[in-house]
């Protein structure tokens, strides 16, 4: 699921906060993908049907697998964001860390999270 949970993303890119896309479109438009990706891999092959099982379970973090790999998502994308804040002068990417306030799921999650909150507010700017 960790690997499958963005392979729609080789079909409609990185959806960042930065595209100002709707969750709704953004959902169609990875669906749409998915379903794309299943027509590649043979609409009633084993690995078009996994491939979309896991999809929508991590979707609809119907499972605590999904739910924990949805954090990891969200996380992974504020770390980059403290990385580049960190790496280029006067860069502020504050709205990554808007955009998964009070959103992580599990208790994993939103310790790591806010360990990476604490660490950004000490860092010096």
């Amino acid at each position: 699921m960790a690997i499958v949970h963005d392979v729609a993303e080789a079909i409609v890119g990185d959806i960042t906060p930065h595209c100002n896309v709707s969750d709704a479109d953004k959902h169609k438009m990875e669906r749409d993908a998915i379903e794309q990706i299943q027509e590649m891999l043979g609409r009633d092959s084993g690995a078009a049907g996994e491939v979309a099982s896991l999809w929508h379970e991590y979707e609809g973090a119907s499972t605590p697998e999904a739910q924990l790999v949805k954090d990891f998502d969200k996380l992974e994308m504020i770390v980059q964001a403290y990385e580049y804040e960190r790496s280029q002068d006067g860069m502020h990417l504050q709205e990554f860390f808007d955009s998964t306030a009070g959103k992580f799921k599990t208790p994993l999650g939103r310790a790591w999270a806010e360990e990476l909150i604490q660490r950004r507010a000490a860092a010096p700017r």
